[in-house]
């Protein structure tokens, strides 16, 4: 991809891409999300996500210019695999160009969106799938708390893993990374140290030591 130029004398653009493996698929429904997300233009692709040629979409990065973002309604839109997208948004970065997925709740202009990728980068490809939907899952329990109670939520081997890499940066925030992964703060601490480094209920969880995952209620977010 060539770096792209801003719009002279135009403002950023919210530019969406929808995409269906078959023609008996609608594209209704993702077009119209990524029209009430603010997209200014619509692009689509009618073809297997396995296809490396995809026109719609080879035609949507023709108009991104620096400041602009480009929307999709799910990740999957733009491939099944987490690397592929992940190179994707990387190129688009490069570009000056941001990312959004309305369903993931990724939005790469932000530090979490872009934490989000740093964090699924970090593993390898087979754990990839996983801890995209446990992590995407998480998300929106998190944003949910506040506002509604609800099932319980549980500490899986993949959020355990995404919490150890998060709290090993120095700049991260506890409560920010357990609303990351859906659950609340004190059951992070329960699991992770301070650094990242595991605590026995951890250890047992991720290494098969004993113990069960932890099912954390509600009222006990933060």
């Amino acid at each position: 991809m060539a770096k792209a130029t801003p719009h002279q004398g135009e403002h950023p653009m919210l530019i969406g891409y929808a995409r269906v493996s078959t023609p008996d698929q609608k594209l209704d429904l993702q077009l119209d999300a990524l029209q009430r997300a603010g997209c200014e233009r619509l692009f689509q692709d009618v073809m297997s996500s396995t296809r490396l040629d995809r026109p719609g979409l080879d035609v949507a990065c023709s108009h991104l210019r620096a400041g602009d973002t480009l929307v999709v309604y799910k990740l999957d839109r733009l491939g099944r695999s987490v690397k592929g997208p992940i190179a994707f948004t990387e190129m688009l970065k490069a570009r000056g160009v941001a990312f959004i997925s309305l369903q993931d709740r990724i939005d790469t202009s932000t530090a979490v969106g872009q934490f989000f990728f740093h964090v699924i980068g970090a593993f390898a490809e087979p754990e990839r799938n996983l801890i995209v939907e446990r992590t995407q899952a998480g998300l929106a329990a998190a944003r949910a708390r506040g506002r509604h109670g609800g099932r319980p939520r549980k500490v899986t081997k993949a959020k355990l893993r995404i919490a150890m890499v998060a709290m090993a940066d120095r700049q991260s925030n506890a409560s920010e990374v357990a609303r990351l992964i859906g659950i609340n703060r004190t059951v992070l601490y329960r699991y992770v140290n301070g650094d990242g480094s595991l605590k026995p209920l951890g250890q047992a969880l991720l290494h098969g030591t004993g113990g069960r995952p932890e099912v954390v209620l509600d009222e006990a977010a933060d």
